[in-house]
């Protein structure tokens, strides 16, 4: 039933897809030549020869789709990337079009209807597959065309499985039970899903439960069964899948990558990457240049109380750990006495720090030290939001300390943080410091970095761990 239904859907998109493929090549010839929009010096031609070209374009369209995967199951993809697909299909299609025009010179086509059909037909079959997976969403939330699973082990990764399973009905994806090797399990419900049986009882399970798709989330000290399930399971016709057991790691936005076919675990990875990384510089840049041009006088103003308040330079630079461990100069108005490390050695401000001048502590208290690091942003040393930079003799007691501090340098340092507009500044918890960094790395965003410049502002710079 399950395959009939999959096969109705394919079969009902395909014909979506070639009918808004046709409707976007006949727009287009109507946007180009009688819509009155374009000028046409040349005349209008005979829409027969466009019309004669239309089942090259729907065979050359079957094929591009088909082979950008629009076709293959999509319950766990994001909307993105089926429009992503979608983009390279009408790529493909636009560059085959243009070949077998140039190969086969019966008729001179109009670019300007080719260029206006590749705009037409992405934007409309990105309107059509949207829809249509709005309403499969809502099929599958109301128990039509969902698959069965049965999950192999109610550990940790089994119940998270479970969990968002349940959660994401949309997918269509029903947990009927577990399969677990512990006795005290047996017959239990865990998170409202059944414990059935052991795995030595999975291929009469299936059988016995319909099941579509079989998911191994074994936890780690037990992949040694994995040879043998998967093996058990030759004679049955389900999807197999397996869910590493990632608790078991400092794992850091984790995912998959294929290698020429080889699929691998990226375990420690930063966020941004790509077009990530790429608007990420390009905010921080403009952000940064556009403070320092604003706040140009009171830079000026604070130079010169640093200069008349105290010995010696305004700027103070510090080594401080970056990106991937990255050591830079981390500039600051300077706020303490030229001499201020010279018999104590590296060590943290603290409240009422004989170290401080009585400009630097007002300084230090308003954060308005802080504000040189804008040019850091600007040369690419630092990120206006990411977790603060600490310095290299101190980071090395901490990752000692406190596990998974090293992964906080898989961004680049910022000028304010979440774990700062939150409170943990200063003197507070180092591992709750971490533990709002690591968060922020998991979760980045544009959004979320413009969320927390806002809050910044919101909440102002004067703080009572500001030492």
């Amino acid at each position: 039933m399950l395959k009939r239904n999959s096969q109705l859907i394919e079969a009902v998109m395909f014909v979506a897809d070639m009918s808004v493929t046709a409707a976007a090549w006949a727009l287009a010839f109507w946007v180009r030549f009688d819509s009155g929009l374009w000028p046409a010096p040349l005349g209008r031609p005979d829409f027969e020869h466009y019309a004669r070209f239309l089942p090259v374009i729907l065979l050359l369209g079957a094929f591009s789709y088909r082979y950008c995967r629009l076709y293959t199951p999509r319950r766990s993809d994001s909307l993105l990337s089926e429009w992503f697909d979608i983009s390279r299909a009408q790529l493909l299609v636009f560059l085959l079009m243009t070949g077998v025009t140039f190969v086969y010179k019966t008729y001179e086509y109009s670019r300007g209807v080719f260029g206006i059909f590749l705009l037409f037909n992405a934007s409309l079959l990105a309107l059509e597959r949207t829809g249509a997976r709005i309403i499969l969403r809502w099929a599958r939330r109301h128990g039509w065309n969902v698959r069965r699973a049965l999950i192999v082990g109610a550990g940790r990764a089994g119940q998270q499985l479970a969990i968002s399973l349940r959660k994401q009905r949309w997918m269509g994806i029903l947990p009927v039970g577990y399969v677990d090797a512990r006795d005290e399990r047996q017959g239990m419900k865990i998170h409202r899903v059944p414990v059935l049986g052991r795995p030595d009882a999975l291929p009469s399970l299936i059988r016995e439960h319909g099941i579509d798709q079989v998911y191994l989330a074994l936890p780690a000290q037990e992949h040694q069964l994995l040879e043998s399930l998967v093996a058990s399971l030759g004679e049955e016709t389900v999807d197999v899948r397996v869910i590493p057991d990632m608790g078991s790691f400092d794992a850091l936005n984790h995912s998959i990558a294929d290698v020429d076919g080889l699929p691998v675990i990226l375990l420690r990875e930063s966020p941004l990457y790509g077009w990530n990384q790429v608007l990420k510089r390009i905010a921080d840049v403009a952000f940064s240049a556009v403070v320092l041009i604003l706040i140009s006088p009171l830079l000026l103003a604070i130079a010169v109380g640093v200069k008349l308040t105290s010995p010696g330079p305004v700027f103070y630079g510090q080594e401080r750990m970056g990106l991937d461990g990255r050591v830079f100069k981390m500039w600051k108005f300077r706020s303490m006495r030229i001499d201020a490390e010279q018999q104590t050695g590296a060590k943290w401000a603290v409240k009422d720090d004989p170290r401080k001048t009585a400009f630097g502590s007002f300084l230090r208290k308003t954060s308005l030290d802080e504000l040189p690091q804008f040019w850091n942003v600007l040369v690419g040393d630092m990120s206006v939001v990411g977790p603060r930079p600490e310095r290299p003799v101190f980071i090395d007691q901490f990752k000692k300390q406190i596990p998974r501090y090293m992964l906080r340098h898989k961004m680049k340092a910022g000028i304010t943080g979440w774990a700062q507009v939150n409170g943990w500044r200063g003197n507070t918890s180092l591992k709750k410091r971490i533990q709002y960094d690591l968060y922020y790395i998991e979760n980045w965003s544009l959004w979320l970095d413009a969320r927390i410049v806002l809050l910044t502002v919101a909440r102002g710079f004067v703080n009572p761990n500001a030492y």
